[in-house]
């Protein structure tokens, strides 16, 4: 947090905001409103949430109020589709191309996962979680899959969080990720595409489950 800029803590919080469910889908994002309650100015305020439009979070109107994005279970979905894709083609190469500190960094964010696990803020957690997601990425040490896949891992932020919550389990969590640091000690591609197909395999199913019931619940609140 301390290397960050002031718009990108505004976003961080806000991103959380929308997370956590303070700020749900379609929700008006005022802009004045919002810097008052955070005790900033409009600027810093106004580049913040030009941030999360990027992310897909929110959705920036001409002359109107932004609101917080509500994309549809097909466009979710189509995401999720390339991001296993993205994800098995980035192990496969870290497989190959990842460093031995590459691979123990990341042993190490996974046995960070494995003691804070039930006394952490599961957002905290879901946070460490994605970090893992996306240094594998990096590790394929190819930027096009890096970029694309951070692309798709911030426009995915809140369904899969959505998610990751209702399934909240830490032995599955830590059993799983390990099996995929296992495999790339290893540098057992075969490994890894189980491993990492045993861990996302049900993703989709996840997530569409989540948002088919959060659409049912809006109705009955209407």
């Amino acid at each position: 947090m301390a290397e960050e800029t002031l718009p990108e803590q505004i976003a961080r919080q806000l991103r959380r905001d929308i997370l956590r469910g303070k700020l749900p889908p379609g929700t008006t994002i005022k802009e004045r409103d919002n810097a008052a309650e955070l005790g900033v100015s409009r600027t810093p305020m106004r580049e913040a949430i030009r941030i999360l439009a990027q992310e897909g979070l929110v959705i920036l109107r001409p002359a109107r109020s932004p609101i917080v994005a509500q994309p549809s279970i097909k466009e979710i979905s189509d995401q999720v589709e390339v991001l296993i894709a993205l994800e098995k083609l980035s192990l496969e190469l870290a497989c190959k191309n990842a460093t031995d500190a590459e691979i123990e960094d990341l042993a190490v964010t996974l046995d960070y996962m494995d003691k804070n696990f039930e006394s952490s803020d599961p957002l905290d957690m879901f946070e460490v979680d994605m970090g893992f997601h996306h240094a594998l990425a990096a590790m394929s040490h190819n930027d096009v899959i890096a970029e694309l896949h951070q692309t798709l891992l911030e426009r995915l932020w809140r369904a899969r969080y959505m998610a990751a919550r209702r399934r909240r389990n830490r032995e599955r969590v830590i059993v799983q990720h390990g099996a995929i640091v296992e495999a790339l000690r290893a540098r057992d591609r075969a490994s890894a595409l189980v491993a990492i197909e045993a861990h996302l395999g049900h993703l989709d199913r996840d997530i569409r489950n989540v948002l088919e019931q959060e659409a049912e619940a809006a109705l009955i609140i209407k």
